[in-house]
């Protein structure tokens, strides 16, 4: 999927690195923002947040989510992941899983270094014959 940084795409992604910077990595050190725009236009942001007691923390995506939640939303209309290093930074399974909970399969997740972004994908590319809210209507 080729990405032009519009002015809604540069906020977007602003909000990610922004929420980078706030990540609480003592033992990693591996910082990761994400921000998603819900139906109303709002950017909603969060970023990874370790435990000791691994696996307890929360990745950035679900943080972000968590945040569209709380400001009483649930659709995501785009997603962007910031992370830093020489591959892509990806949402994890869970968070794929995430993500499909609240997107429609087309909605665009953009990946990203605090360089700009690296690669878009849709839901379906990262999550492919996925299980979903859909398939439990009646």
């Amino acid at each position: 999927m080729t990405t032009t940084m519009t002015p809604a795409l540069t906020a977007l992604f602003e909000a990610a690195k922004a929420a980078q910077e706030r990540a609480y990595v003592p033992y990693s050190t591996f910082r990761v923002g994400a921000a998603v725009r819900s139906a109303s236009g709002a950017i909603h942001a969060g970023c990874n947040v370790e435990n000791a007691a691994y696996p307890v923390g929360n990745c950035a995506e679900a943080s972000a989510i968590a945040a569209m939640i709380m400001a009483g939303e649930t659709t995501i209309i785009e997603a962007l992941v910031v992370g830093d290093g020489t591959g892509l930074c990806t949402p994890c399974g869970g968070c794929r899983q995430r993500l499909r909970e609240f997107a429609a399969l087309t909605t665009p997740v953009h990946v990203a270094d605090r360089g700009g972004i690296r690669r878009s994908f849709t839901v379906d590319e990262l999550l492919p014959a996925s299980f979903g809210p859909d398939n439990l209507a009646s």
